[in-house]
């Protein structure tokens, strides 16, 4: 969720009994470690071990693009903080910066998340990157992903199937267009080991989007989103491995993307977009389950609805096999 989850937000996830994530995203390191310093102060429960029980999540083709001592030092803020989890995705030599956390880790080391879209990436991601956790995203999803991933129900049956029965299989989570507790209860039925749900938390005041794209939220229907590379192109973030575009609500900037719109036209439209706050120009980001969202909550009490509601859905699946 770069550019939407910082220190505020990560930490109201994991004070409602979640794990909060903060992006890197394309900020430079001095903004990471305010947001690492943001989120210890807000956590509830301190941990006598000193770890700070959030996670920090890179884009593997930025580090990728930076000299090696800017990637660096995009990872010791994280490392230096003692999270408990870093998570990396899309990038072409991920194995070179999961090593470099590895190497580098003071104490413990953290658990490692592997974004993956397809059972070819989820394998490479256990045999060859020793991932702790394999996040399986399925087209559904908001933001960006594989445009190859297919379904979500069909990504993770296809890697449970592939580690059944391992004992040192990874946990494996499931993620893309979930929007309330019966989707995880759904996702924990087929067996998964939890879910990651992002577009529900942009409708929390932690979030980084703005009011405005807040509202977009609330106001859109599931059929409004479409995967495209339009708001890339409108903000010149085009180094984005093959593959991966990026699901978001349509509006007039995509519109011209596809009708062949000059791109300096497409790109003076978004900028003007973004500081009059016009829905019909800026990006917001969202997953298909989008219209199933409405209200706008502090990120601690989704946690506890969305755990609420994932129990009485599974009481409710206990209930039916009895009968």
């Amino acid at each position: 969720m770069a550019g939407a989850s910082g220190g505020a937000l990560a930490a109201q996830v994991t004070n409602g009994g979640g794990f909060g994530f903060i992006s890197a995203g394309y900020q430079p390191a001095e903004t990471l470690i305010s947001e690492l310093s943001l989120a210890r102060s807000l956590l509830e429960t301190k941990s006598s071990t000193g770890i700070l029980p959030v996670g920090v999540g890179y884009l593997g083709w930025l580090l990728d693009k930076m000299p090696p001592e800017e990637s660096e030092t995009l990872l010791i803020p994280a490392l230096n903080a003692n999270v408990q989890a870093f998570w990396f995705a899309f990038g072409r030599d991920l194995g070179k910066w999961i090593q470099y956390v590895r190497d580098k880790s003071p104490e413990k080391c953290p658990l490692i998340f592997v974004q993956v879209n397809s059972l070819d990436e989820a394998v490479h991601a256990v045999e060859h990157l020793k991932a702790d956790v394999i996040v399986a995203q399925g087209i559904e999803s908001g933001g960006h992903g594989g445009s190859y991933a297919p379904p979500l129900s069909e990504l993770l049956q296809s890697i449970l199937t592939q580690f059944a029965g391992s004992s040192q299989g990874p946990c494996i989570l499931a993620a893309g267009g979930l929007a309330n507790g019966s989707d995880i209860a759904l996702q924990l039925g087929l067996g998964a080991a939890g879910t990651v749900m992002g577009t529900r938390f942009l409708l929390s005041p932690e979030s980084k989007y703005t009011d405005a794209q807040r509202e977009a939220l609330i106001a859109a229907r599931s059929e409004d989103t479409v995967r495209t590379m339009a708001f890339d192109q409108a903000r010149g973030t085009i180094d984005w491995p093959e593959g991966i575009d990026g699901r978001g609500l349509r509006n007039d900037t995509v519109s011209d993307f596809e009708q062949g719109v000059s791109l300096e036209l497409i790109q003076s439209k978004f900028k003007e977009g973004i500081q009059n706050q016009d829905h019909k120009r800026f990006l917001v980001w969202a997953g298909t389950g989008v219209g199933l969202m409405n209200r706008i909550m502090p990120a601690k009490d989704i946690v506890k609805v969305l755990h609420q509601e994932c129990e009485q859905q599974l009481k409710l699946f206990t209930v039916q096999e009895v009968f």
